[in-house]
């Protein structure tokens, strides 16, 4: 220990600790709502620079702005931007019960 600070860990131990099962009580609504708006997040910061240019690179995105980002990703990027548009739609309960409907 030095000054007061604990010991650094080390990767097997930070590893071991990654797949432990999480202690948050989640609904299975709102684990599949918090994975849509990492998505989202990390698709917004990704391509802030060609999709989100007018946007403060410091914005909030929140669950009623997922299906936002999805559609300025359509709009503004090019077939990956689509796709990963898609692949973020995909995840909307909405839009899993219309694909199961549909089949």
């Amino acid at each position: 220990m030095f000054c007061g600070m604990p010991e650094p860990m080390s990767t097997a131990d930070a590893g071991r600790l990654g797949g432990r099962k999480s202690r948050r009580r989640l609904s299975p609504d709102q684990a599949r709502a918090m994975v849509r708006i990492r998505e989202a997040r990390k698709l917004f910061r990704s391509y802030h620079a060609r999709c989100f240019w007018w946007v403060p690179s410091d914005l909030v995105i929140t669950l009623e702005r997922v299906a936002w980002v999805a559609d300025h990703l359509r709009k503004r990027g090019g077939r990956l931007e689509w796709r990963l548009a898609a692949r973020l739609d995909a995840l909307s309960p909405v839009t899993a019960s219309i694909a199961t409907a549909e089949s």
